[in-house]
């Protein structure tokens, strides 16, 4: 039975929640196209959601990119660059640590300012106030996950999540196998980040795939006229 679930929640499951991510999105976006953004409520309680939104996002993006790194690139890659399984498994509890504490910290204070304000509370919708919440029990997951990795210094656990990675997207079986035997800590931050990636199209979460690379060439000025030159006829 235990084999079972595992083949389930780890050989199945990353297909479902892939799939759902990507058509869900593309659905979303040709379907709803004016929903397809953050909902900012900058300007109710601007400080703090300055400082609770820079240190989230700067955290969750350092993690992101951390472990689709760490996951993805093949193993002879860092055995290229000299770096042992040990030493790699290393710099991702100490970068993953810093940027997991900088993230949780800037979730806390936006979990605070949408509960505890009445006026962002007011114009904050269900999904907005259980993702921010499901972001915050990942990432408290990952930085629970950090005293088991530290029992396993030699780096061979996480062998085995880039082993069981690399199989999801090469479509091995054998996959889910190789995290059979992980801690539960471990199984618990998958399977919650998998969920994440279901919930990804239904919520506000899919502003992270708007990024607005046209602003880095649009003029550093912009031209405005007046209602009057608006509605004033041209004169030969």
């Amino acid at each position: 039975m235990a084999e079972f679930f595992n083949n389930v929640l780890f050989g199945i499951y990353p297909y479902v929640a892939l799939s759902v991510l990507v058509f869900g999105s593309i659905i979303r976006y040709d379907r709803d196209p004016y929903t397809w953004k953050a909902g900012s409520s900058q300007l109710l309680r601007r400080r703090q959601l300055m400082w609770g939104s820079v240190m989230f996002h700067v955290g969750v993006l350092t993690i992101f990119f951390g472990h689709l790194v760490g996951l993805l690139a093949p193993l002879w890659v860092w055995e290229m660059v000299g770096l042992s399984h040990g030493a790699k498994q290393m710099v991702a509890i100490v970068m993953g640590g810093i940027a997991g504490v900088i993230a949780i910290i800037g979730a806390s204070l936006l979990i605070h300012r949408r509960f505890f304000d009445a006026r962002v509370r007011a114009n904050s919708t269900f999904a907005d106030n259980a993702i921010i919440l499901i972001l915050w029990l990942q990432i408290a997951l990952g930085l629970a996950t950090i005293r088991v990795s530290l029992q396993h210094p030699g780096g061979e656990v996480m062998v085995q999540f880039v082993n069981w990675a690399q199989g999801i997207f090469t479509f091995n079986p054998e996959a889910a196998s190789q995290i059979a035997d992980v801690d539960p800590i471990y199984k618990a931050h998958i399977t919650l980040g998998l969920t994440i990636f279901i919930l990804f199209p239904f919520t506000r979460l899919v502003h992270m795939l708007s990024a607005p690379i046209r602003y880095i060439w649009r003029p550093g000025y912009q031209i405005v006229r007046t209602k009057r030159q608006t509605l004033e006829p041209k004169r030969d």
